[in-house]
């Protein structure tokens, strides 16, 4: 895969054979350009951080987690075993993924074909970057739980949440996020959360708009009054961003990568409009 356009000095395997950590882009981060917001926050965060990483680049395939999850298990496998070989290749030990369907594929379907890594989530570094110092945690991170009017709401996504049981990780991150602001749950969280209606394949069906799961799922974050829905899926982040969108709604769809990029100020500068020449 090409990684994305821009992105802020990341170095490949090739340039940076030293790394202890591979950040694995995934294809939404390579080719969609909202998602690729988000590699470019993984990657400052990380610079910032000091971590010492790299990514594949174009020698990163798909994952095969849909093909699988679709029937394809030709197409898993040949994508499986290609990646295999590359990650054993570059010695590959430990890889961070902002996506909860790779992390689960490489770390559970990869692992049945004799591809064993430590394969953690962005929130799971994050948080740990932020317990170390290495992120400077908010003076005022501390989550303000309500029922109802939050600052704040979290969708959890289901690989994360409820297929691997990893939904502490992203509300410590949060915490810093959102500092002194609230988080507002939904009734259906953790592991009891709802799907955005992406998972399995669902990303490439079509619904019926009004019975689109997305459409449901963003209704109940809009309901808690939040402002800012914050995940940590690039499928997710899309089908809650066309959610809010066709529940009329003008809430803030944001990664939580991207929450953490804000309130730390990293940021690139806005660039200054031209100013017309005097005639």
């Amino acid at each position: 895969m090409t990684p994305p356009a821009e992105l802020p000095a990341a170095p490949t395997v090739k340039e940076n054979p030293s790394f202890e950590i591979l950040y694995w882009v995934g294809c939404a981060a390579s080719y969609d350009r909202r998602a690729q917001r988000v590699a470019r926050a993984m990657v400052r965060l990380l610079r910032h951080a000091g971590v010492n990483f790299a990514i594949l680049g174009k020698e990163e395939k798909c994952t095969g987690d849909s093909a699988r999850r679709l029937g394809d298990e030709f197409l898993f496998q040949e994508l499986a075993t290609a990646n295999i070989e590359t990650l054993n290749r570059y010695n590959v030990k430990r890889i961070v993924a902002h996506c909860p369907h790779c992390v689960n594929a490489l770390l559970k379907d990869y692992a049945q074909f004799g591809g064993h890594y430590e394969v953690v989530h962005h929130t799971q570094l994050l948080a740990e970057l932020i317990r170390a110092g290495k992120l400077p945690a908010a003076p005022d991170a501390k989550l303000r739980n309500t029922e109802f009017g939050g600052d704040v709401t979290y969708h959890d996504p289901c690989y994360l949440a409820r297929v691997n049981g990893i939904h502490e990780a992203p509300r410590e991150v949060l915490a810093t996020a959102i500092g002194g602001k609230s988080l507002c749950e939904m009734k259906r969280s953790r592991a009891n959360t709802s799907c955005c209606g992406a998972g399995g394949g669902r990303m490439w069906m079509e619904e019926e708009p009004k019975q689109r799961v997305s459409t449901q799922r963003a209704g109940e974050a809009l309901a808690t009054g939040a402002k800012t829905v914050a995940t940590g899926c690039p499928f997710c982040l899309t089908m809650m961003t066309d959610g809010v969108a066709a529940n009329g709604a003008e809430a803030r769809v944001l990664d939580i990568a991207e929450l953490l990029v804000e309130r730390l100020g990293l940021n690139p500068p806005t660039p200054a409009t031209p100013t017309a020449p005097a005639p």
